[in-house]
């Protein structure tokens, strides 16, 4: 029997002291937590809060948190449809203040690095350790079966404070959505996986409060700050290299498929400045800033 979110427990664990995390707002049902939250950032007035306790002019949406038991349309990288059955997964949604939106490009690669460390983290503590794998931008794949995707990551930079008395600014919606408990037939397709079809079982809470946890602390790496100081170079760039150090793709031959159509194949050697994938190909080595990747050789090494 599957069981549905304890929003009790999330807020309790989420909206506190020392943590940014201003609301939870759970739905039984809901077609997207993206959405939701945009609708929360970009609507006149927000609707009355449940759980935090702030200043009076904290613009409703921004570092809060929207889950669902069952999303019906959610959206993958690319527009692709993401269907899950009800209860078997983690979708969630948060809006994070972004002072520099010229660096939020990070904020998809660095969601993945922050999800990955916390499948690593629940699933140990769960005593089945599970050797998560990212490849570039966030693809979260499990070694544990057959480096099959556990995750999907979607980002959108929203405009928000428009035309009301806040402060207008713009935000980032992470979207995420983790397979958790899903059978192999609930699956759409033979590359996706779950944590339990990799051997281990968790909470939903569990996974969702490490996961937050991780990405607060590597937002510096794309401008992100919890507090009124802008982050430092210095934490910036030890975000940004953390995800350097456990993209598996980089060091691998790789075929990047492009939005449009075409395909460019060569050899992963890094990640600019921007955040793109660097691949060295016979005409010279290229950045990609979006495009599906296909590892044409396994990877060996570059945990996550």
């Amino acid at each position: 029997m599957r069981n549905p979110l304890d929003s009790d427990s999330v807020s309790a664990a989420l909206v506190t002291s020392g943590r940014p995390w201003r609301e939870v707002e759970l739905h039984p049902a809901l077609g997207s937590t993206n959405t939701r939250l945009r609708e929360l950032l970009t609507t006149p007035s927000g609707p009355p809060r449940t759980y935090a306790v702030g200043p009076a002019d904290d613009v409703p949406g921004l570092w809060w948190v929207v889950l669902t038991d069952h999303q019906t349309g959610g959206r993958g990288r690319l527009g692709r449809a993401w269907t899950v059955p009800d209860r078997a997964s983690l979708a969630v949604s948060v809006a994070v203040p972004v002072p520099d939106p010229s660096q939020a490009g990070w904020m998809p690669l660095l969601a993945g690095l922050a999800l990955s460390r916390a499948v690593r983290e629940v699933t140990e503590a769960a005593g089945h350790p599970l050797i998560p794998r990212l490849k570039w931008p966030n693809d979260v794949l499990l070694a544990d079966d057959g480096d099959r995707k556990v995750s999907g990551i979607l980002c959108e930079l929203v405009a928000h404070g428009s035309g009301r008395a806040h402060a207008a600014g713009q935000a980032v919606v992470v979207g995420t959505g983790v397979n958790v408990d899903q059978t192999r037939e609930e699956l759409p397709v033979d590359t996706a996986t779950s944590l339990a079809l990799a051997g281990a079982t968790v909470r939903r809470e569990d996974l969702l409060v490490a996961y937050l946890d991780h990405l607060v602390t590597v937002l510096p790496g794309a401008g992100g700050s919890t507090g009124p100081q802008a982050p430092t170079v210095a934490e910036a760039a030890a975000a940004r290299t953390a995800y350097r150090q456990a993209c598996s793709t980089v060091g691998l031959h790789v075929r990047v498929h492009l939005p449009t159509g075409d395909a460019v194949e060569g050899t992963a050697v890094g990640v600019d400045d921007d955040g793109g994938l660097l691949v060295r190909t016979e005409q010279g080595t290229r950045a990609f800033a979006a495009g599906d990747v296909v590892h044409v050789r396994k990877a060996s090494g570059g945990l996550a």
